[in-house]
């Protein structure tokens, strides 16, 4: 015999949790169709809370400061000011890191 866990709540906060969901899908649909890339959901969320994209990417592929700097021509000093907001990145900064992890510039712009 198997059971079967419930949880009731009321309709006003379902339905204020449905709508939170689709707000969520509105926005990380918005995020793709800005980028043209997307992010698994826990990654996209660190994006949402504002995180750097930056540094999400970089954690995405799996690559270290050290290695995204060298792949991209950043220096790992400015790479960190980037990531952590201390700089707002120049241009030629953003080309050479979205080069090297395969995205548009876009998707790095916070």
């Amino acid at each position: 015999m198997s059971t079967t866990d419930t949880v009731t709540i009321a309709r006003a906060e379902y339905e204020a949790m449905r709508a939170r969901l689709d707000d969520l899908d509105d926005i990380l649909a918005g995020y793709a169709a800005r980028t043209g890339h997307t992010l698994p959901h826990d990654f996209a969320m660190r994006v949402i809370e504002g995180e750097h994209p930056v540094r999400v990417w970089r954690d995405y592929r799996g690559w270290s400061a050290a290695q995204l700097a060298d792949a991209s021509g950043v220096s790992k000093a400015y790479l960190s000011e980037i990531e952590t907001g201390k700089k707002p990145g120049s241009v030629d900064a953003y080309k050479g890191l979205a080069g090297a992890l395969g995205v548009t510039v876009d998707a790095l712009l916070p």
